[in-house]
């Protein structure tokens, strides 16, 4: 762990590559953690390693734990109280499957030199791999504005009563 980038009282590295981000959707849940002293950003980071980033069903970035596939991905790291984590897992669903957390080595996007190893929402492995092929291997390096046109918020989706696993299971095989 290199010297500054984890607090003990946030003790949590979280690598975000999509609407944690700055600027998008759900960056208003990273920003009221920053607001009660659950995170600090950390700045831009870039994944060590090639892995795939796509987007599914209503536009929503899945990173895909396929190391050497797709490109090295663009984000930002934050450091993560205990009870901040808990937060971003619930918004990320990692108790229902729908993403999982899991290690990823980043490196500062500035200089490219020191590696650290973070922890980020990978889409769950249950379908992960599917989510690749459907989108025919084509990856993304980085989330942006471009991409963030076609999120649909959790309000606005058709279907209300469909689980989210349900809409992604329809997406991975193409219905």
């Amino acid at each position: 762990m290199a010297e500054g980038l984890k607090d003990d009282a946030k003790p949590h590295l979280i690598f975000t590559y999509g609407t944690l981000k700055q600027g998008f959707h759900n960056h208003k849940l990273t920003q009221d953690l920053i607001n009660n002293d659950d995170a600090v950003l950390l700045g831009p980071y870039i994944t060590r390693h090639s892995y795939p980033l796509v987007c599914g069903p209503y536009g929503i970035p899945y990173l895909i734990n396929l190391p050497g596939s797709g490109h090295r991905v663009k984000g930002e790291l934050y450091s993560v109280s205990t009870r901040g984590l808990a937060r971003l897992d619930e918004l990320e669903g990692t108790s229902i499957g729908h993403y999982e957390r899991l290690p990823v080595d980043v490196m500062n996007a500035d200089d490219d030199v020191v590696s650290v190893e973070a922890q980020a929402y990978y889409a769950h492995r249950s379908f992960g791999p599917a989510m690749w092929e459907r989108n025919g291997k084509a990856g993304l390096s980085e989330f942006t504005e471009k991409e963030a046109k076609g999120y649909v918020k959790r309000q606005d989706r058709p279907c209300q009563g469909r689980a989210i696993l349900e809409d992604v299971r329809h997406f991975v095989s193409g219905m």
